[in-house]
């Protein structure tokens, strides 16, 4: 086992007296030269500047590690004590070349005879430490990864670079959700499970036949007066346990995303017709526009759908039927619901909490059953006696 690892780099001066040094380097090998500074307390001093590993993060990351076509652009950030040196190539041997801040070379990182122990590494984990736990985890031989490097014994240096790094602002989330269903790509977890309801949304704000053709605020629609969130929820909702979870096969890979379309627009067009009033104005104004709203009447579709089982995709005329017998209990812009013992709440006292969604899902959805499911069960009976 070789005592150093020597690796082509490119020096980069940055500023008097900062150095970057860039290269590759097989991810699985920083482990023996790179430790991470674990942010504790030690006699009430803070020590160290790295957060705890994510498992789940790191999970996601080294499934892609794992999949076919893995690429990984961003470069772990890596700071280095003195014992590290970078050896400039001679000038008869480096390419010819014209740049006044950039020179090629080897960087020359101590290994030692046997693995260090972390606070005997000369170096430290900056930026990267998910990935490179994900790269350490994963079942492959190798897998090269771009280092970006400076050279420090000051430990406030590496700190700042740290808080630096860490403290840019992230992509926002609506940003993200537009994003997934153009990328086939495989995806953290989380991502991968609204990359559908991201679709399905997207159509639905799209599409100019539908209820929400335009309503949907997004990154690129900022007019839209719903939220994303707000639909995605409804969405994911229905997909996991509701009426879309009969068009979505994950074990065959069957989709019928049509036939979700037609059932998303049969089902918002009868809400839409019913409370019209209450339709199209901003959440302010209207709990229907609003995320409560939205998620709690989410519910209402897939148990409506499932009373009409026998029809795959009800029609836009059957959810407006069945939707009519809420729709004097309704108070979307005005007055006071009243969800029984005594409790009371004003149209606009209801919040896109969790706590008010399931208020608002289940008074809705118990009144559903008395006024309309039972009716129709009793009926059946009846009409089975005779």
């Amino acid at each position: 086992m070789p005592n150093e690892l020597r690796l082509y780099a490119v020096e980069v001066s940055q500023s008097p007296g900062r150095k970057l040094y860039s290269f590759a380097v097989d991810g699985k090998l920083v482990h023996r030269f790179a430790a991470i500074s674990r942010v504790s307390r030690q006699a009430g001093q803070l020590k160290g500047y790295q957060r705890p590993e994510v498992l789940s993060h790191i999970e996601g990351i080294r499934d892609y590690i794992e999949s076919p076509s893995p690429l990984v652009p961003n470069a772990v950030v890596l700071a280095f004590d003195s014992r590290v040196r970078f050896e400039a190539l001679d000038k008869k041997a480096a390419p010819s070349a014209d740049s006044a801040y950039s020179r090629p070379g080897v960087l020359v990182i101590p290994l030692g005879k046997k693995e260090l122990p972390d606070e005997r590494k000369p170096g430290f984990i900056v930026d990267g430490q998910q990935r490179l736990a994900a790269i350490r985890d994963a079942t492959v031989d190798h897998f090269p990864i771009c280092v970006t490097a400076f050279i420090t014994d000051d430990i406030r240096h590496q700190t700042e670079q740290f808080i630096l790094v860490n403290s840019t602002r992230p992509l926002p989330k609506g940003l993200i959700y537009e994003l997934i269903p153009k990328t086939d790509a495989q995806l953290p977890p989380q991502l991968r499970r609204r990359r559908l309801p991201a679709q399905l949304m997207e159509q639905l704000n799209l599409d100019s036949g539908s209820p929400f053709h335009g309503l949907i605020h997004t990154a690129t629609n900022p007019t839209g007066i719903i939220k994303d969130n707000s639909v995605l929820k409804m969405l994911e909702n229905s997909l996991m346990g509701g009426a879309l979870r009969n068009f979505h096969h994950p074990a065959t890979g069957k989709l019928e995303l049509a036939s979700m379309m037609k059932l998303l627009n049969n089902y918002w067009t009868a809400v839409r017709n019913v409370f019209k009033p209450s339709w199209g104005m901003p959440a302010k104004k209207s709990r229907l526009m609003h995320g409560v709203g939205i998620v709690s009447m989410g519910y209402i579709m897939d148990t409506i759908s499932d009373r009409l089982q026998d029809s795959p995709i009800p029609t836009v005329a059957q959810f407006e039927e069945d939707l009519e017998s809420l729709k004097d209990l309704c108070h979307w812009t005005a007055g006071t619901w009243n969800f029984g013992n005594g409790e009371q709440r004003k149209w606009n006292a209801l919040q896109n909490m969790s706590n008010d969604i399931d208020l608002l899902t289940d008074h809705l959805v118990a009144q559903y059953m008395s006024r309309v499911w039972n009716r129709t069960a009793k009926a059946r009976r009846a009409a089975a006696r005779r």
